[in-house]
């Protein structure tokens, strides 16, 4: 990791960190209040998330002391009728534990993921990118390991890499790995010469953001401008602030969004495609939402 992303990465950490897990209040950069990180879209009339078809198991990961993961508890349908890919997810914040993302990652979860996020090791340290590079490096290690619950069953050609904010330039720093199939920025971007790491990624992206009230708005959108090279598609949610939905039960809408995006981009699923793909698709055609895309359709 450079040093410009080393500056990102501790400046978003400082956005959130407590904001976006305990709701405690920590002393924020100049210009960004606790209320702006707290954003999110109100819960009355909005869209209910839609859970999957598995129930989910939560847990430490076994011989890892920075990680743990969300996947289905029973693991009988795979890899026969069904497919496990891993999507690994950076918290808020940099947070080393889920906390409140913890029903958006079940939802994930729940159609059929091995999700894989950081965890805390005891130090209150915050969670970097190379702790969520350990992940992926861990449910490798497992689909191969002959006496785990995962031994065979993991799909490592379909691989997801996305996080939330600080989390999301986490993601962008595991971009390069050739591993990683899609990758998610969530209410995040980076500037500057930082900007050097959207030229790693080598598969179809997602941003997403929380409209104009969403601090990170304007960075997103210009990260979404800068990529040329990669099929990407940008998604702004209005009035649904930095912590937008996440919160809702089960991570509410975009967590909906979320499992379309890895169901069409890792399980094929063509049904989901429709939420992203033609001038008509789903978002496009929402009057809450502001879509632009590139290599898309």
């Amino acid at each position: 990791m450079n040093r410009k992303m080393n500056r990102t990465l501790a400046a978003l950490a400082g956005l959130a960190a407590a904001a976006l897990v305990s709701g405690a209040a920590l002393a924020q950069p100049a210009g960004i209040t606790l209320e702006m990180i707290e954003r999110t879209l109100p819960e009355e009339g909005a869209p209910l998330a839609e859970v999957g078809p598995y129930d989910v198991l939560s847990n430490r990961t076994e011989g890892s002391d920075v990680n743990t993961f969300f996947r289905p508890e029973d693991l009988e349908a795979f890899p026969g009728e069904d497919t496990l890919p891993v999507v690994l997810w950076g918290n808020g914040g940099c947070a080393a534990d889920p906390g409140r993302f913890s029903g958006f990652l079940h939802t994930l979860a729940s159609y059929g993921y091995l999700v894989v996020t950081t965890a805390d090791d005891g130090t209150g340290r915050r969670a970097t990118a190379a702790d969520l590079g350990a992940g992926l490096d861990w449910a490798f290690a497992e689909n191969e390991r002959a006496d785990s619950p995962l031994a065979g069953k993991v799909d490592t050609g379909n691989v997801a890499v996305m996080g939330v904010s600080c989390g999301g330039v986490m993601a962008l720093d595991n971009a390069a790995d050739p591993r990683v199939t899609t990758v998610g920025v969530w209410n995040s971007g980076v500037s500057g010469e930082a900007m050097s790491v959207l030229s790693d990624l080598h598969g179809p992206t997602l941003y997403i953001d929380g409209g104009e009230v969403d601090f990170m708005y304007e960075a997103a959108r210009a990260n979404f401008e800068a990529i040329d090279d990669v099929p990407v598609f940008y998604g702004s949610r209005d009035n649904a602030g930095h912590s937008a939905t996440y919160f809702h039960p089960n991570g509410g809408e975009f967590a909906n969004v979320a499992a379309d995006w890895l169901n069409w981009r890792l399980k094929g699923d063509e049904e989901a495609s429709r939420r992203f793909v033609g001038a008509d698709c789903e978002l496009c055609t929402d009057s809450n939402w502001e879509v632009a895309k590139k290599g898309i359709d």
